[in-house]
């Protein structure tokens, strides 16, 4: 496990010394959550939501902040590739599943930690816990979509050596995958035809898991949550400790 513990603290190393990935990752959610949930607050129908719609908006958004921290962890891969830093990773008498565990847990790691730096902005917005120990089961969800969305930047950027190209790739991927989510309006609100659509979406299952830590009620049974997305995560995992065995440089 010294590999495993070795690769995350150099993920935190990295994380903690670049001020500008933490203010850039927490930039549009936070602005989202401002200017979409104030601006929108009076015009969105509160009835079927039980709170007002700022409340309604920050798990969401707590989810894009780990969702697009995580994800885009997947980009060191390209990175080390192109400095040669992998390699040098790879030839080590080493499991390439642990470097790829390391990998996941580290940008696992920084990305719960930008959903917590927004969860405490939050707070300071409105945000109500009523229930202490809904803080730890968004924790927990907030885990699971790190993993989850860690382990699939990571099986993505296994296959791919340009950096703009994986960029790409994501966005095409992770936008769709957010806008389905429930996490911008609930999912009782949406048409017959796209509900299924929003149900096949995992990260769904995630964001309604933060909305029942956070605000206590949620459409999703939260067992239902945790099944599904702790499922996907270790299936991500699974598919990205695949293929990242079979990486070249």
């Amino acid at each position: 496990m010294d590999i495993v513990y070795t690769i995350w603290l150099r993920s935190m190393k990295r994380y903690v010394r670049s001020k500008s990935r933490i203010v850039g990752s927490i930039a549009m959610p936070l602005f989202l959550l401002v200017f979409l949930g104030f601006g929108l607050n009076s015009v969105v129908s509160t009835t079927s939501l039980g709170q007002q719609y700022v409340m309604f908006l920050v798990p969401g958004m707590v989810a894009m902040s780990v969702l697009f921290t995580s994800v885009f962890s997947g980009i060191q891969i390209i990175w080390d590739k192109q400095f040669g830093f992998l390699k040098e990773t790879l030839i080590a008498p080493v499991s390439r599943i642990e470097i790829m565990f390391g990998m996941t847990v580290g940008g696992a790691t920084t990305a719960v930690f930008q959903g917590i730096i927004l969860m405490v902005l939050a707070v300071l917005l409105g945000l109500r816990i009523t229930n202490p120990a809904g803080f730890f089961i968004a924790l927990g969800f907030m885990i699971l979509v790190g993993i989850s969305f860690t382990a699939f930047g990571i099986s993505i950027a296994s296959r791919m050596e340009d950096m703009t190209g994986f960029q790409l790739i994501m966005n095409f991927v992770v936008f769709p995958l957010f806008g389905l989510s429930g996490a911008l309006f609930p999912i009782s609100s949406l048409p017959g035809w796209l509900e299924p659509i929003t149900l096949a979406d995992p990260l769904t299952y995630g964001v309604e898991g933060i909305r029942y830590g956070l605000t206590g009620v949620s459409p999703i049974n939260p067992i239902i949550c945790a099944v599904v997305i702790a499922g996907f995560a270790v299936a991500m995992t699974l598919v990205g400790a695949y293929l990242f065995r079979k990486v070249s440089v």
